[in-house]
């Protein structure tokens, strides 16, 4: 029997976790609920912010923390306009807080320390409102800077899905799944391979004739990954049948890497980024997520087998990030397929005219590494400085802005502005319209530009979603007039 996707969510989050494989979505257990909107009685969401265990595979059971028990924390379900209220429980002993990344909403219940978001306590506990917007697909996790503690901040598992409905979905899907693309117990590391920046052989419209030889810092590492809560293999698989379409909501929760991933054996049909539907959906045979990105796929199940769904690439895989696609009455060893070389291209999923109002100011943000900057890591500067850079950035209400971002180093860079969206005008001299993200990935030695509308009023935090970088000076605040 085919299910609709408004007939699945009648029945609530647990049901949707079975029918869409319970091995892999531990996230669906449902967050407390209740009406009211005073101290005596519940939130419409609660998160308990506590140590937990992550049992990985049945050998590699590891501790980090988490919400409400589990990591990655539930799905939390919002209607888009309907204001809620959250309750955060911090049982740790150290201040917490928690961003809602993609929401527009105010800098007070944003998250972030930087635009003066109170921190939840240690033992104690904050509740506030928030009105969720728009719909997609968001997702919320810690905002605490770790600098060189490796088990704070986005390191732990404090990270989970966030689905705004509009109500305007017709569903007709027979499974949703929502998968997190994870790495686990990270380290420092001087002699770590990046092969995922995916962005190498582009133009590199930004590279500096002449390159900084000073040996660069300890950067952040690791050797474990997982999708969601398990590692590749271990677990239920996604069990499926010749026929079915499958909508699944990717996220990349890694706060150290991009990440480029496939279905062996199928195609992809991305239908949105960071939650936001695309003016050109186009099928593919991988997809490509930098940290903190989030991609929606349609993929229809015609090709009956046991496959892969993992990173494309062989070591990463191997160590886990990967999940089993099973067809029925297929019982075979999973199989995996190298998808075509292809080089990530946002302009594939936008339009050449655009409907939207011309930029009416320009901000050039140039970004850059001194190596060994900060010690025994490196420092990132936005135009010459690392953060903070005062009253540098002022925004205008309803002006609109283009951001020319020229990134000067050998990293790609996930930048994510908050509480704005932004329309893509340009990767690498290559112009586009009509696609519009919260996070960007500015390639190797490249340039991306940008177009927003300042209509969200306060301090709005500007970054790279790689915590490493964030922490050690790769950040600014834009402000209002």
């Amino acid at each position: 029997m085919t299910v609709n996707r408004r007939e699945i969510l009648k029945f609530g989050g647990m049901a949707l976790a079975r029918t869409a494989s319970p091995g892999l979505l531990p996230g669906f257990q449902a967050a407390e609920a209740g009406s009211g909107q005073s101290a005596e009685e519940k939130a419409d969401y609660t998160l308990r912010i506590a140590p937990v265990t992550v049992e990985l595979d049945r050998s590699h059971i590891l501790s980090t923390i988490g919400y409400n028990g589990i990591a990655p924390g539930p799905v939390l379900r919002m209607r888009e306009g309907k204001v809620v209220s959250v309750e955060v429980i911090n049982d740790t002993d150290t201040p917490e807080l928690v961003h809602w990344h993609g929401m527009l909403i105010p800098p007070d219940v944003d998250g972030t320390e930087e635009e003066g978001a109170p921190f939840v306590p240690p033992h104690g506990k904050r509740r506030f409102q928030l009105t969720p917007g728009p719909a997609g697909s968001r997702w919320y996790h810690s905002h605490a800077m770790a600098m060189d503690n490796l088990h704070k901040g986005a390191y732990t598992g404090q990270f989970g899905f966030v689905f705004v409905e509009s109500g305007r979905d017709p569903g007709r899907y027979d499974q949703e799944l929502f998968l997190a693309l994870r790495d686990w117990e990270p380290f420092f590391t001087g002699a770590m391979d990046d092969e995922d920046d995916d962005t190498h052989d582009g133009p590199l419209l930004e590279k500096p004739a002449t390159l900084d030889s000073d040996p660069d810092g300890l950067e952040v590492g690791s050797m474990t990954y997982s999708i969601n809560d398990k590692t590749l293999g271990s677990g239920e698989p996604v069990r499926v049948r010749q026929g079915q379409r499958l909508l699944i909501h990717f996220l990349n929760a890694s706060a150290i890497e991009n990440r480029r991933i496939a279905l062996a054996g199928h195609k992809m049909k991305v239908i949105a980024l960071d939650g936001n539907p695309v003016p050109t959906p186009q099928s593919l045979d991988s997809i490509f997520l930098g940290a903190g990105e989030r991609i929606d796929v349609e993929i229809e199940m015609n090709n009956p087998g046991v496959w892969i769904l993992g990173s494309t690439e062989k070591a990463v895989r191997e160590s886990g990030l990967g999940v089993v696609i099973e067809y029925a009455n297929q019982h075979h060893p999973p199989q995996w397929i190298d998808p075509p070389k292809s080089r990530w291209d946002y302009t594939l999923f936008g339009t050449v005219s655009s409907s939207s109002p011309a930029p009416q100011q320009t901000i050039e943000l140039i970004f850059e590494k001194i190596p060994s900057g900060a010690g025994k890591f490196n420092l990132w500067l936005v135009n010459g400085k690392p953060y903070p850079h005062e009253r540098e950035f002022v925004l205008q209400h309803g002006a609109r802005y283009r951001l020319i971002m020229r990134n000067r180093t050998d990293d790609a860079h996930p930048m994510h502005l908050h509480r704005h969206l932004w329309e893509l005008a340009e990767i690498n001299g290559k112009k586009t319209s009509g696609v519009i993200k919260d996070t960007v990935v500015v390639p190797y030695y490249g340039r991306a530009a940008v177009d927003f509308t300042a209509d969200q009023p306060g301090l709005a935090l500007f970054h790279c979603h790689i915590q490493q970088h964030m922490d050690y000076g790769f950040k600014a605040l834009f402000r209002y007039a």
